[in-house]
């Protein structure tokens, strides 16, 4: 009997980086576990959605798939559209048995990830010390949602030793921007941005340009492929794959 497929399922982004950059993920996380199919789906904007990959693995004599939701925190596409995209594929395969895992993040083990991130463009920008630091992400309406980023931005500046405030790029405040602002205005110069964005893309854009302009010195790219994000992908997995399996009665 085969393991279950895994299949990553990202938001999706009208930003051709985006794709580009889920389905390196999936590559790198295919590294570490070559046995196991995979293959990645998008919600939105981008080709294939769940529906497509789903039919192809059922044709393929796939017949038990796991959903690991590419997500940060378990907002509104968390809690509404995967669970009914997820439902939907299921009414309408009679033979195939498909899971939704947990979002991946926000997990700790990300915060390695933005470290190297931030690493990376510290060197590039000749920055060799901060005082305060910006955990950047998305943004929800979802009050619980945002809480979750906070705790992530507590734990990351505990991890530095160093003032750490959250931001978001859309639907909450405060902006990148204002949030740099507010730290110049308490007397920090040196302000680094770390960008909690599983990818490139329109947000993650528009919050770097905002940073900068109120004068951050640096900017990490979005966390990307990355073995450890492939970990906590593979980790994820494992427990949604818990729920196919059939407990005799």
């Amino acid at each position: 009997m085969s393991a279950p497929a895994l299949i990553a399922l990202a938001h999706g982004s009208a930003d051709p980086r985006s794709a580009r950059t889920v389905r390196d993920i999936v590559a790198t996380t295919r590294r570490l576990r070559p046995d196991l199919r995979m293959e990645a789906a998008f919600l939105d904007h981008v080709r294939p959605d769940l529906d497509t990959v789903v039919s192809r693995l059922a044709t393929k004599g796939h017949t038990e798939m796991v959903v690991v939701p590419l997500l940060l925190t378990a907002a509104y596409h968390a809690r509404v559209d995967v669970p009914d995209t997820v439902r939907r594929v299921n009414e309408t395969y009679d033979r195939v048995s498909v899971t939704a895992a947990d979002v991946i993040g926000p997990d700790v083990a990300l915060l390695q990830v933005l470290d190297e991130r931030l690493r990376e463009a510290l060197k590039q920008a000749r920055v060799r010390e901060l005082d305060a630091l910006v955990l950047a992400a998305a943004g929800s309406s979802d009050a619980r949602a945002n809480a979750t980023i906070a705790r992530a931005a507590r734990l990351w500046g505990h991890r530095h030793k160093l003032p750490t405030s959250v931001a978001f790029a859309s639907t909450a405040p405060p902006s990148t921007g204002e949030a740099v602002r507010d730290w110049r205005r308490q007397g920090k110069r040196n302000i680094a941005v770390g960008s909690l964005f599983v990818a490139p893309g329109k947000l993650p854009d528009r919050a770097e340009e905002l940073a900068f302009e109120a004068g951050a010195v640096a900017v990490s790219a979005p966390l990307g492929a990355h073995d450890e994000l492939a970990r906590v992908i593979l980790a994820r997995y494992s427990v949604g794959a818990l729920d196919l399996v059939q407990i005799p009665a």
